[in-house]
């Protein structure tokens, strides 16, 4: 069985192409290389021993997107190729408007064409409304986003839903995750995000190495058991495994259905910090800083659907992914670059 994995170069994408090849599939890759780095390939081959179709292309070339559809006989496709950086989607809105819509319709368009019908799509626990209850469940309300990144996870999905209503042979499962930490096990494969990092694992990970001098926490006043906010934090290994597990899902359901990939369980900040001190043996120099507009006190995953219909659940824990990413930053300190 061949998968087509976009943006396959990337965090999640590349922690899923290994789990895809250690289970057997066959792996077509595009990424345009724009967030993510060539290096990823090598590595991801070395540990798999196996090898991969890889495309350099960018999912709105559709001449490059139709060679790829055109050359391999695809089964399913995963699709995590998008920008994803929440406050440069801010400040560009239209550029994260045309890039991640336009990207899933030539997709889409390319699946209709050469009769591809399995669909799984990386999207965001950020398409939930704030004022939800937790924890959140997918029939939570979703919508009224409040950036530009999270509205285009949101229309992604409504292109699919209604895609998926004219076209009765779609099976299209919607990855709603929640906060992805940690690295692969190896310490060869872990998320190097370009310039400062948007996500708070990296963050401490580089300050740790030294490449940033300390690590600002948004608010400590929250009304929280330590007044810092908390997130629901799942290993990017259990991630990629729910990718799979949504695979043998599709085989046997039609239409879109939605799950959450989280672990079910709250961490706060400062929580998480101290895992990583543990983890690491190093002191994370951190500052207190004024709350973030728009953060939330507390944000985490009901997954019992996943459980239920996809029989995944994540097995690992914080103080695993906190583990995990030192042996990858300590291994990598300037990242894939090094």
């Amino acid at each position: 069985m061949t998968i087509l994995v976009t943006g396959g170069m990337g965090y999640v994408g590349s922690h899923t192409i290994l789990e895809l090849l250690t289970q057997g599939y066959e792996v077509v890759a595009i990424d345009n290389c724009s967030n993510s780095k060539p290096a990823v390939l090598d590595r991801v081959k070395k540990l798999s021993g196996k090898d991969i179709s890889f495309y350099k292309t960018d999912l709105r070339d559709k001449k490059g997107l139709d060679e790829v559809f055109r050359t391999h006989k695809i089964d399913c496709v995963m699709h995590f190729a998008a920008l994803k950086a929440v406050g440069e989607s801010v400040e560009k809105p239209l550029f994260y408007y045309e890039h991640n819509l336009n990207s899933t319709l030539a997709l889409c368009n390319a699946m209709e064409k050469y009769g591809v019908t399995k669909f799984i799509f990386s999207s965001s626990a950020s398409v939930y409304r704030s004022d939800n209850l937790m924890p959140l469940t997918e029939e939570s309300v979703a919508g009224d986003c409040i950036n530009p990144y999270a509205w285009t996870k949101f229309m992604c999905e409504q292109i699919l839903k209604d895609a998926a209503a004219v076209n009765s042979d779609w099976s299209v499962a919607v990855l709603r995750y929640f906060n992805v930490i940690g690295a692969h096990e190896s310490g060869d494969i872990g998320e190097d995000p370009q310039g400062v990092p948007n996500n708070l694992m990296p963050y401490i990970a580089q300050v740790a190495v030294g490449r940033r001098e300390y690590l600002s926490v948004y608010g400590d006043d929250y009304d929280t058991p330590d007044g810092t906010c908390i997130r629901d934090y799942i290993h990017v290994s259990d991630v990629a495994a729910g990718h799979v597990a949504a695979i043998d899902y599709l085989a046997k359901n039609k239409g879109v259905n939605m799950f959450n990939l989280g672990t079910g369980k709250g961490t706060s900040v400062l929580e998480f910090v101290e895992a990583f001190e543990k983890a690491s043996g190093i002191t994370i120099n951190k500052k207190i800083a004024p709350r973030r507009p728009g953060d939330l006190p507390i944000g985490y995953a009901s997954v019992d659907k996943a459980k239920r219909e996809l029989n995944w659940t994540a097995v690992k824990t914080v103080e695993d992914a906190a583990a995990d990413t030192w042996h990858w930053q300590s291994k990598n300190p300037q990242g894939y670059e090094a």
